[in-house]
């Protein structure tokens, strides 16, 4: 994993020293509509029973002598130069190890956090934080490798000044694990005072997690059996009475009846996919948008053809699967008991797919019964995270060794047969299905791959990939977002379209499509998603809209804007222990013209994080805009201390110099921006045109060429290679980058009268 370098110091000053609120233990929730697993066991003992000791049951336990399963018996373990000791006495566990100021330091053991394949364990710090010690138990058998400690980061060192080590922001129980471990969580920030009051109603998941609160159930219970049935249960309907009939001639199956909501697979996706949560008020039976913010198939978490990448908890594969578009949930495969697969290797998938056409050689091409024959060793490809955590690939993808050689993406092919080539893959599969229908189709990741590379084509492939109903929802919102870089007017009609999609994830990622459109244009577009019945997409228009709100006239509208606002701030809030959030917050503010309140919303981020790099930039902005760019240089110079391998703040200062008429500094940080972030095109841009106008035109040319090579779309670097070229008298590459340009921009007439004029 790829994380900035930062100096802690601050932050671990501030926790330890600066009166950082008293100690305090996680709290029981006094939520009166929880009712607790064992009302639930007197009536579903059977589903009781199987829950116990499922991975839910044990998500999160108190430290004691039955929970623990890490060798506590003066068990040491060295991680680099820090040499950390596991200790236990009167059946309280203990670990001596680096601290937050990096020195050694004796703790108790507060919890303990899952079971299998590994165990951590979380200690309690001031502030109600909870910090999750990046020392592990391997829980496996011997056999397997495991009984043993084992670091979560084992090939870098990190150190107590680093953001990913045990006590910083980024290892935070409260924020980055709770959730998803115990029952009815509310984390609880409190901004003013810098510190959590974490409640629950259970420690464990439990029940009420998947079903919702059972107080109205248990009333619903205690009523007549001819009232019941005419009467709401009280709880969210997750049963999923369906049969898969298979087809002896496709030897595929096909549902009973209709999928008629997604409530079962989104309320498992909450915890089971990679999201970021918005709002605390999350209700049972709403949709997921309504309260978190689902990833899409960006470059950070996936390959470009959709497979996993960054660990993205298998909802974001399940939805490109073609299972999830005929109907498949989650408990069709997993009982929601027990956790376990309902039966065992190629006999859950032949409980839909027809063995005899399927689980055979004809089909797989490997031994029958050996590894290669499983059905998941091709179609659920495994990727360890936390070291030793297998997680397959639940988008039950057909291996495409030949995507291998276009994109670079991997294959189950070459990933069991290490040994072999790419190309040897590709033709194994080609000799093997010679007639597959997916041969002479594109796969929507090449399109993918083409708006991350930023080609030529990559435009109307993101439109058409885009608005092509037959393709996944969430491929489809990753297209749209991709037309973020190609907005121009060849989108405007796909953007308006998608804005209006019935894919709640496609509508979102829309609004910020929209961002760089004039603001009469964008309120045009935007306006009627005031309306929307899920919160997500409401605060994500006030986001847009915010800049815009001046031009409102109307006053329902204007009114309608700024609920949403106060909803965005709210969202905003209950995450005010992160920097995002604060940098996010600050800029709304910005975006309104509140100065002041931008400015405090960045200090507080930096508060937080010192190492936070935009909080700096976007605070050296804010004194930019009252010029006092003297005072934002300090901040700059602050954010380099901490990060002095991050480009932006010396994309930043270079901006600075150059205001000031500093060019030779000017040029010294810009050039420093290129170096350190050479896959960012932007900085290209800016370093070359610097470069240009004190004479270097060569230089200038050179440094173009390289951001045209990385983005051949953009349209500015086009122009600027077309002026560069001509003013070095060298028309002959300038009319050749002038052709492109029109062949980019076919609606932008300045480029044909350029071109005309070459």
């Amino acid at each position: 994993m790829s994380h900035f370098k930062f100096s802690n110091q601050a932050l671990a000053t501030f926790i330890l020293v600066a009166g950082l609120i008293s100690c305090s233990s996680i709290l029981a929730s006094n939520d009166s509509e929880f009712v607790g697993k064992k009302t639930c066991e007197s009536c579903h003992l059977e589903e009781y029973q199987d829950w116990q000791n499922s991975h839910h049951d044990l998500a999160m336990q108190d430290a004691n002598a039955d929970t623990v399963l890490g060798n506590f018996k003066d068990q040491t373990y060295k991680y680099f130069d820090v040499v950390s000791t596991f200790t236990n006495k009167e059946e309280k566990y203990f670990v001596k190890t680096d601290g937050p100021d990096g020195k050694l330091t004796t703790y108790e053991i507060a919890y303990v956090f899952g079971v299998y394949p590994l165990q951590q364990y979380l200690i309690e710090f001031p502030g109600g934080r909870y910090q999750s010690l990046a020392i592990a138990w391997d829980t496996r058998n011997k056999e397997e490798g495991g009984q043993r400690w084992f670091h979560l980061y084992p090939d870098e060192e990190i150190k107590h000044d680093d953001p990913l080590h045990w006590t910083g922001l980024n290892q935070n129980w409260n924020y980055m694990c709770a959730e998803c471990h115990s029952t009815n969580l509310k984390k609880n920030f409190d901004q003013e005072k810098n510190s959590f009051n974490t409640t629950w109603s259970e420690i464990n998941v439990s029940c009420e997690a998947c079903h919702g609160p059972g107080r109205k159930h248990v009333a619903w219970a205690q009523t007549e059996p001819e009232e019941q049935k005419n009467t709401d249960n009280g709880l969210l309907n997750l049963k999923n009475n369906v049969a898969w009939i298979i087809n002896p001639d496709s030897g595929l199956a096909a549902r009973s009846s209709k999928r008629e909501s997604h409530s079962e697979i989104e309320m498992c996706a909450r915890c089971h996919s990679r999201r970021s949560i918005q709002s605390e008020e999350y209700h049972h039976g709403r949709p997921l948008l309504d309260t978190h913010v689902p990833a899409t198939l960006s470059a950070q978490l996936y390959h470009a053809d959709g497979q996993i990448n960054d660990e993205v908890y298998v909802y974001g594969s399940f939805l490109q699967s073609k299972m999830y578009q005929r109907g498949v949930t989650c408990s069709d495969c997993h009982n929601p008991h027990t956790l376990q697969l309902k039966a065992d290797g190629n006999h859950l998938c032949s409980s839909c797919h027809l063995a005899t056409k399927f689980d055979v050689p004809a089909h797989h091409f490997h031994q029958a019964d050996s590894e290669g024959a499983t059905c998941t060793a091709c179609h659920m490809p495994e990727k360890n995270y936390m070291v030793i955590d297998a997680r397959g690939d639940h988008s039950f993808r057909i291996p495409r060794p030949d995507l291998s050689l276009t994109l670079g993406t991997p294959n189950a092919c070459t990933q069991c047969h290490q040994d072999q080539t790419n190309e040897w893959a590709a033709n194994a599969i080609k000799e093997w299905y010679p007639e597959s229908i997916w041969r002479s189709e594109t796969h929507y990741g090449e399109v993918l791959a083409a708006g991350r590379m930023g080609t030529i084509e990559a435009n109307q492939l993101l439109i058409n990939l885009a608005s092509n109903q037959s393709q996944p929802a969430i491929v489809r919102a990753t297209a749209t977002a991709q037309l973020q870089d190609y907005l121009n007017p060849l989108t405007l009609n796909a953007l308006n379209e998608r804005l209006h999609d019935a894919e709640a994830l496609i509508r979102f990622n829309a609004i910020g499509v929209a961002e760089g459109l004039p603001a009469e244009l964008k309120l045009k577009l935007l306006m009627h998603l005031l309306d929307d019945e899920l919160r997500m997409i409401r605060i994500e228009t006030a986001r847009v809209l915010a800049s815009s709100k001046t031009q409102i006239s109307d006053a329902s509208v204007k009114a309608k804007l700024d609920k949403a606002i106060d909803e965005y701030i709210t969202a905003l809030t209950i995450n005010a222990d992160r920097p995002e959030a604060l940098v996010s917050l600050g800029n709304l503010y910005t975006s309104l013209q509140n100065v002041d309140q931008a400015q405090a919303a960045y200090e507080k981020a930096i508060l937080i994080d010192p190492t936070y790099i935009s909080a700096h930039v976007n605070l050296a902005d804010v004194y930019r805009t009252r010029n006092l760019d003297q005072e934002g240089k300090r901040y700059l110079l602050s954010a380099i201390e901490q990060q002095p391998d991050a480009g932006a703040p010396y994309h930043a200062l270079g901006l600075l110099y150059v205001r000031q008429q500093k060019i030779k500094d000017a040029l010294a940080a810009l050039e420093k921006s290129v170096k350190l972030d050479p896959e960012n095109s932007r900085y290209k841009y800016v370093y070359a045109v610097a470069l240009n106008s004190v004479g270097q035109s060569q230089e200038a040319i050179k440094v173009m060429r390289e951001a045209n090579k990385q983005r051949p779309a953009d349209r500015e670097v086009l122009y600027a290679l077309v002026s560069f070229h001509h003013q070095a008298g060298d028309l002959r590459n300038a009319k050749r980058y002038a052709e492109t340009l029109v062949k980019v921009a076919p609606w932008d007439q300045e480029a044909k009268k350029l071109l005309q004029n070459l």
